[in-house]
């Protein structure tokens, strides 16, 4: 027998039963027997006639030897074993049992041999055929997929077939090559699509296979075709809201779908969460926004919205969204309007350090350490730390603050990480640029090579002025890991902030914008290189949906920049006024401002 079999480890001796004993269901099968137990309990009746199974002495005889050769560290004899007796009586039960062994062997051409002996010997089986499917995508084999599956389609019900067809995306989604499996299964979807039962449902799963292969293009095309044929599909909804990171068109089927649903408030908070993915923070407190007016009670939305609010500085209308969050949760426990199952306690913790950093925000440190008090979950220490770090930060208690986050346990490479993280940041929101680049470079010799750190490191490099190391960090970033968004960004924001080497910059820029193609702060870097390269109305555009989709305040210092060169000045005033509002510290918009001679 093949080695591979004798990694199986035994079953237990209940399995062993269980399998042995389990019915065998002949081609005729036989009236139940009546089990000794049964026969007790029914002693005052009148008895039952006995009746012999019909399994007989031979098939007894080999499903006994299989079972003691699995028993006795032999799987691969006993695969063999009951894999002729399977074929010998077509029991399905008993194919189930072969696959399982060789599976647990994890002897997965086995399996399949096995499976395909039960097609063989069971052609109208939907089992047999679902089966070996299975094993197929499990195997990583796709091109033997397509005539198995015509195969299994025509024996399903012309009900069932849909279904049938809807669940090929999960079975292929961990595909090593997704390509693969486009090419194989794209016939027999497009041969289900002309057939008025499976229509959309092979739409929708061909659009899936496009975008698990990276063919975002023709995903999109795909959903069109499906509205156009189902204007009510939620599939085609949800295909759009996924290619909305990568191609910005689909947001348009989403937003047609609201304005004639506007109501729909599960797909409202669907591209509200979308929207906030693709950090458009602005856009998509709007959504929520929206859900709160129209569906007060759905709790989910209260919450998005506190995070959002919170996220934009927003602290008054953060600390609004999140007690009325709380609200909800206390009227209504474990339970909202949504449907979304249980809030569990861990809901209120973090509810609770949301709105001690709004508290924080404001200024009101005891309200801030008053909300702390009450987060109690030991998987929230890390996050409790900073906050109180913070707070002693902002009352001039530095090195006790640092302390604090220094003692926190590290007993694994993650908790070091973030421990090392924190402090660093908390270095930096007090603006001490050395000491969080120290802490940052001692962070990259304890963990070497992780991206994020040596990203960190290269931020307060350029706070700092080396803008050589800066560079050199960043490039090994992208050697790190490829699709670094942030880092191409940097570097090619760091360019056309020194206005020097314009086209690699853009390059850079266009990059990163490649991954987030609707990222605000990738806008708004393209938008500043487009600006050194005189191109103003293409500066514009860029930075005004940078600024629509997060009204920071380093873009309004970018876009209030470019529309004081234009002769805008009055729009630009605006612009900077609504930045400082936000946050009145901000050293870019300062440095605009006093280097334009324009106070707003």
């Amino acid at each position: 027998m093949p080695d591979f079999f004798r990694r199986s480890p035994p079953l237990a001796i209940a399995t062993l039963a269980a399998a042995l004993f389990s019915p065998i269901a002949p081609a005729n099968p036989a009236p139940k027997v009546e089990t000794a137990a049964g026969a007790a309990g029914a002693a005052s009746a009148s008895p039952a006639p006995v009746r012999n199974s019909a399994m007989d002495a031979p098939l007894f005889y080999q499903l006994l030897i299989g079972e003691l050769e699995l028993r006795s560290g032999q799987p691969g004899v006993a695969f063999q074993v009951l894999l002729d007796a399977a074929r010998r009586t077509g029991d399905e039960e008993l194919f189930q049992r072969v696959i399982s062994i060789a599976l647990q062997a994890r002897a997965g051409d086995q399996a399949l041999i096995a499976a395909k002996a039960w097609r063989d010997t069971s052609p109208k089986s939907q089992t047999a055929h679902q089966t070996v499917i299975q094993l197929l995508a499990l195997l990583n084999r796709p091109s033997e997929v397509s005539d198995v599956l015509r195969a299994l389609l025509d024996i399903t019900p012309v009900e069932q077939r849909a279904g049938v067809l809807a669940s090929l995306p999960r079975l292929f989604q961990r595909a090593a090559e997704p390509r693969q499996v486009l090419r194989a299964l794209e016939p027999v979807l497009r041969a289900s699509a002309k057939r008025v039962e499976t229509r959309e449902i092979a739409q929708v799963v061909l659009a899936r296979f496009y975008l698990a292969a990276g063919d975002n293009r023709r995903a999109l095309d795909a959903a069109r075709d499906i509205v156009k044929l189902s204007p009510e599909s939620e599939d085609a909804m949800q295909l759009a809201l996924d290619l909305m990171p990568s191609e910005p068109d689909a947001e348009l089927l989403v937003q047609e779908r609201l304005s004639t649903s506007p109501d729909n408030h599960l797909l409202r908070l669907a591209y509200g969460r979308a929207l906030a993915r693709t950090q458009r923070p602005a856009e998509a407190a709007r959504e929520f926004r929206a859900v709160t007016l129209g569906s007060p009670q759905t709790a989910s939305a209260w919450f998005a919205l506190g995070t959002l609010e919170l996220d934009l500085k927003h602290a008054e209308a953060a600390e609004k969204a999140l007690r009325e969050y709380l609200r909800l949760l206390e009227t209504k426990p474990g339970d909202n309007a949504t449907g979304e199952g249980s809030i569990s306690n861990e809901a209120h913790q973090q509810a609770w350090l949301m709105l001690a950093q709004a508290a924080e925000m404001r200024g009101d440190l005891k309200g801030a350490e008053a909300w702390l008090i009450k987060v109690d979950a030991p998987q929230r220490q890390l996050e409790v730390g900073y906050r109180r770090a913070s707070l002693m930060a902002r009352q001039g208690r530095l090195a006790e603050a640092r302390k604090l986050l220094q003692a926190l346990p590290e007993a694994s490479p993650e908790e070091l990480r973030a421990k090392l993280m924190a402090e660093s940041q908390l270095l930096r929101d007090m603006q001490q640029w050395k000491a969080a680049h120290e802490v940052l470079a001692k962070a990259n010799e304890r963990i070497p090579e992780d991206p994020d750190l040596i990203y960190e490191q290269s931020m307060m490099a350029e706070k700092l002025g080396r803008l050589d190391e800066m560079e050199t960090l960043l490039k090994r970033v992208i050697v790190l890991k490829p699709d670094h968004h942030h880092a191409y960004n940097a570097l090619g924001y760091s360019l056309a902030d020194r206005n020097i080497r314009l086209s690699e910059a853009r390059e850079l820029i266009a990059k990163a914008l490649s991954f987030v193609p609707t990222e605000p702060f990738i806008l708004d870097s393209m938008g500043w290189v487009e600006y050194r390269l005189g191109q103003i109305p293409e500066a514009l555009r860029l930075l005004r949906q940078a600024y629509a989709s997060r009204p920071d305040a380093e873009i309004a210092a970018h876009l209030g920049e470019v529309l004081w060169v234009s002769g805008e000045r009055s729009e630009a005033q605006r612009i900077w006024q609504e930045g400082l509002a936000r946050d009145p510290k901000n050293e870019a918009l300062r440095e605009t401002l006093k280097r334009l001679k324009a106070a707003p």
